[in-house]
């Protein structure tokens, strides 16, 4: 008996957790609809949370994507503003993916997406092992020169809609390197999330910080 009780033990798992933020409209769900097919090519065994001011609008639209079965789909009204569920007292998001992970027995990985937020969000470590920021070149390409926390503590940044930048006025080289700059060499990967640009990029860096598969 004791020996089966070790043996279940070393077998049960326990999610990595890794947190997206950034703000309105730069992406977040759409690089979880990105990233779902790729980490299912990979076989990796995931869920999905998701947090929005006072609607579940996030996980509706990953639940009727039909790229993910809904009940892997879990939603956090914040009733505030989305940092205080991922930051000042995220309780409600860490119950959530709790109650995920004891669903689906082996789930290796729980994607945190927060709802959209200013340049200062950041997550708890006690929420997540890991985070991206995500920000996108529509919002101006001063963005890492305002060195906000969000951009420059989270694991990994996430220049997305790069394909917007010769119509919005924006030189992507110097918005990329003075992002390099400000993160002190921590990792910054560009994205066109429509045509796929990037993503092999990001899934490869969840999978080797929190999954450890390199």
């Amino acid at each position: 008996m004791l020996h089966a009780l070790r043996q279940a033990k070393a077998q049960a798992t326990v999610a990595a957790r890794v947190g997206i933020g950034g703000p309105v409209g730069s992406g977040k769900t759409a690089l979880i609809e990105a990233l779902i097919p790729v980490l299912q090519r990979r076989g990796v065994d995931f869920a999905v949370v998701t947090n929005d001011l006072v609607t579940k609008e996030d996980a509706e639209r990953l639940r009727r994507s039909g790229l993910i079965d809904p009940d892997r789909v879990s939603a956090v009204e914040a009733g505030a503003c989305p940092h205080t569920v991922i930051r000042e007292d995220p309780t409600l998001t860490l119950a959530a993916g709790d109650e995920l992970e004891a669903r689906f027995p082996g789930v290796e990985l729980i994607l945190f997406e927060s709802g959209g937020d200013n340049l200062a969000s950041t997550f708890s470590l006690d929420l997540v092992d890991w985070w991206i920021f995500v920000i996108d070149v529509a919002g101006g390409d001063d963005i890492p020169r305002k060195r906000g926390p969000g951009l420059l503590r989270c694991d990994l940044l996430v220049v997305n809609k790069i394909d917007l930048a010769p119509h919005v006025g924006v030189d992507l080289d110097r918005m990329l390197a003075d992002a390099r700059q400000v993160r002190g060499g921590k990792p910054v990967i560009a994205t066109n999330l429509k045509a796929g640009t990037g993503v092999e990029a990001v899934a490869d860096a969840i999978s080797a910080a929190v999954l450890f598969r390199i």
